[in-house]
């Protein structure tokens, strides 16, 4: 039996560890989840635990149960990388082999000089550094001479960050606009506007981020949706990570908890489709930051709202809660973690206690999506779908 809605949650960076590959990134012994809940001391993540997640992976306070309600297992990224945009192609059916460039000695002063030449405005920064560090460094400067801040990390990204009472956002994302197209020769994953607000001393970013992505490689689960007439909502960033594509409404949020809002509102008004939604609050303001309290705070949030979203499955809807990568915030540096992923699957009648053991590519959730809506598979991917509604 086919299912008439979708609800798919990625809980941004909430990696489990175990990647088969982490050596070769650089990542031994990362776990997003199983460091974050050792940091505090034990992580109690009630309703996670009742779907199966303490079955999938180690969380200390979230143990395994008898009967968990959902189907649980992990998933194995196959494509090369450990970024948003990769993971989440991936989740649509799309495989990265050649992975985006990286600059973490800055990016090509011909790159630098064409972009202040057509934007009207200087560079400063030009390298590898974290985002609020780099602002609390060149936040006066930028105030006073009005030049951009550029900076990377060790992900595919070009950011650009502004004071909006320095530069309007719609300069800002005017910018961006020229950086994306700069950049694309280079293979740069995202372009990202940075704004931020405050004083010296007290500079803080705002939730006016956009990204300016790649479009993806090929066409996805949701141009394959979007063609049969579902509707496809993305919620969060989403619309950035596929640059539009496949989606037919498009929901911004402003963190985890505006999101959910937002996601329950919709999804109870959606009559068939999939709602695509991203949970950036982990990475953006704990994994990057190394922050494993604020981290885990932000995992209990989601838990605690989880009931709301539940009451809205009925018996002809699947949700899907899985993550795009790790960012352990007990790891050295600042950057993602090659990890593998939960996912858990919940709503057939027959899901209940299902064990997906490991996935060997995020891929499986679009061919699961398109068995689920009985549409044509895609090219890769082995559909679970038939193992959960039995």
């Amino acid at each position: 039996m086919s299912v008439k809605r979708i609800l798919l949650i990625v809980l941004d960076s909430c990696g489990c560890g175990g990647a088969t590959d982490a050596a070769s990134f650089g990542d031994q012994g990362a776990d997003t989840l199983g460091n974050t809940a050792k940091a505090v001391g034990g992580l109690a993540l009630p309703h996670l635990a009742a779907l199966g997640l303490g079955n999938a992976c180690t969380i200390e306070g979230t143990p395994p149960v008898s009967a968990p309600s959902a189907a649980y297992g992990r998933m194995q990224e196959s494509s090369n990388g450990k970024d948003t945009t990769t993971g989440h192609w991936e989740m649509a059916g799309l495989k990265t082999t050649k992975p985006f460039a990286v600059f973490p000695d800055g990016f090509p002063a011909e790159i630098i000089d064409a972009f202040a030449k057509e934007t009207g405005r200087g560079v400063i920064g030009n390298r590898a550094a974290s985002g609020t560090e780099i602002i609390e460094e060149l936040g006066a400067q930028h105030m006073q001479s009005g030049e951009w801040i550029v900076y990377t990390s060790a992900d595919s990204v070009f950011q650009i960050a502004a004071h909006e009472e320095v530069v309007s956002l719609t300069e800002l994302y005017a910018a961006c606009n020229v950086a994306r197209r700069l950049c694309d020769p280079l293979r740069v994953g995202r372009v990202i506007a940075r704004p931020f607000v405050g004083d010296v001393g007290n500079f803080k970013r705002t939730y006016n981020r956009h990204d300016f992505g790649m479009p993806p490689s090929g066409p996805t689960i949701l141009d394959a949706l979007k063609a049969e007439n579902h509707a496809v909502i993305g919620v969060g960033k989403i619309s950035d990570i596929f640059s539009g594509n496949g989606l037919s409404e498009s929901i911004h949020s402003e963190g985890n908890l505006d999101g959910l809002q937002k996601t329950k509102e919709r999804f109870s008004r959606l009559e068939s489709g999939l709602v695509f939604v991203n949970l950036i609050d982990f990475d953006s303001l704990y994994g990057h930051r190394r922050d494993p309290e604020g981290f885990a705070q932000s995992l209990r949030e989601f838990d605690g709202f989880l009931p709301e979203l539940l009451g809205l499955i009925t018996r002809n809807d699947l949700l899907l809660i899985t993550a795009d990568h790790g960012n352990d915030p007990t790891y050295r540096g600042s950057d993602h973690t090659r990890e593998q992923v939960p996912i858990l699957a919940y709503g057939p009648a027959g899901a209940a206690g299902v064990n997906l053991g490991t996935r060997q590519g995020f891929y499986d959730l679009a061919a699961t999506i398109a068995e689920a809506f009985d549409i044509s598979p895609p090219a890769l991917g082995q559909s679970f779908y038939g193992d959960i509604s039995s």
